[in-house]
């Protein structure tokens, strides 16, 4: 697919949309080339901050929700970062024609300098503010607008489990009768 490319799956509610975006969420930047590299140099001590602790964890009998939910963290911020470090070695620029597969004269760009490529997209519904309404009032809007990839739905996943099963994953500890009498 060429840049911008699109076509329905399943109706005008799921769209297989072609885009690319530097890394970060909603295709935010900042600081240019030094920016990107410390980006990368982030997400890649990250990603093994998380792969040490699903780690030890696992070894100490962590509950299964709490592994799975970590390795769906992992799992996407690996992806993310792959496709950043090599998506622009091994193709050419997408714009205005479909990317060439390690195009003779080399990719569009070097190690951990490459886009992230995103395609899901889900415009379940779109409409106008009401005009009583203030700042928006009147402007059209669509529900759901962000275009992501298979990788950012593991991560929200994984970070959504933790945050809705945090008391089943982190089961405070039971005080006996004599350290509560120590802190009174």
């Amino acid at each position: 697919m060429y840049l911008g490319q699109e076509f329905a799956v399943l109706g005008n509610w799921f769209i297989i949309h072609f885009t690319e975006n530097n890394g970060m969420a909603f295709g935010m930047e900042f600081g240019g080339e030094m920016g990107k590299i410390a980006l990368s140099v982030f997400r890649i001590i990250a990603v093994s901050f998380i792969g040490y602790y699903l780690f030890k964890t696992a070894k100490k009998g962590a509950k299964t929700g709490l592994i799975v939910a970590g390795s769906l963290i992992f799992a996407g911020a690996l992806g993310n970062i792959l496709d950043s470090m090599f998506y622009g070695i091994i193709f050419n620029d997408s714009y205005h024609q479909i990317a060439e597969f390690f195009p003779e004269e080399g990719g569009y760009a070097p190690f951990l300098f490459g886009r992230v490529v995103d395609m899901l997209y889900f415009p379940l519904f779109s409409g106008t503010f009401p005009d009583w309404m203030p700042v928006w009032g009147g402007e059209q809007f669509m529900f759901f607008r962000p275009v992501f990839n298979i990788a950012d739905t593991a991560i929200t996943t994984g970070i959504s489990m933790i945050v809705v099963f945090q008391k089943r994953y982190f089961p405070e500890e039971k005080k006996t009768s004599e350290e509560v009498s120590q802190e009174a």
